[in-house]
């Protein structure tokens, strides 16, 4: 598969640290950027960390009756209930490797790079960090869910290694993913190892809020001090 487009905010300063911001299903890493910079007021920018956006290839998408949508992976429907489609994840998970990779060739370790999303992004992430890359800096995930019989939670069942921390927000008012989705898969990480915290936004719906948003960007900083990674020269 050909390298996904990324849409790029450089840090302010010199370049010690990276965010992977994964979109939505059916959006862009341009949009999603745009919609973050509405919601700020400002593009979600630091001092020392680069921001990227990726966008997904268009596939088909079961639930949009397989009509071409830029989304991650495929789901037989928007439920925690049924099976995930595996071998869409898993493709996706290689290819967003690529994207790592590629920071890490720019010389930044991965234990420097938070990988995080919205929506289907956050489910893509904790797929991507708990399966795959249990050595970054952090992961979060805003309006996510991961299904109850998830590959994530049978490869946590065997982990022994120290998880990267999780951060999770989820408005109490979703009508798409659901607040109790979110919640269980918290829940469900934290008993298998993994340091979570779950902030809960009321009346919000399947969107974005300026103060989830600014807990986001002081966990970020928190996970990726300013301090460490000018040590780690």
């Amino acid at each position: 598969m050909a390298a996904l487009q990324r849409s790029v905010v450089s840090p302010a300063g010199r370049h010690r640290a990276s965010v992977i911001l994964l979109h939505g299903s059916g959006d862009t890493g341009p949009r999603v950027r745009a919609w973050i910079k509405q919601v700020l007021n400002q593009d979600l920018v630091f001092q020392h960390i680069k921001v990227i956006y990726p966008t997904a290839p268009a596939r088909p998408y079961t639930p949009m009756r397989g009509a071409l949508s830029t989304v991650w992976f495929d789901r037989w429907k928007i439920s925690n209930e049924c099976p995930e489609h595996i071998e869409t994840i898993d493709s996706m998970c290689r290819v967003l490797t690529n994207v790592i990779d590629d920071e890490v060739k720019n010389g930044i370790s991965k234990n420097k790079i938070i990988l995080g999303g919205f929506s289907m992004g956050g489910g893509m992430a904790m797929h991507l960090a708990y399966r795959y890359h249990q050595d970054v800096a952090g992961v979060f995930a805003l309006s996510s869910f991961l299904n109850k019989t998830s590959a994530v939670y049978q490869a946590l069942q065997k982990n022994e290694s120290v998880l990267p921390e999780l951060f999770q927000c989820h408005g109490t008012a979703d009508e798409l993913v659901l607040h109790s989705w979110g919640e269980e898969t918290n829940k469900m990480l934290k008993s298998l190892g993994v340091a979570t915290s779950f902030h809960s936004f009321p009346n919000l719906n399947h969107e974005l809020h300026k103060t989830e948003l600014e807990k986001l960007s002081s966990w970020i900083v928190k996970k990726l001090p300013v301090e460490t990674a000018m040590s780690n020269e």
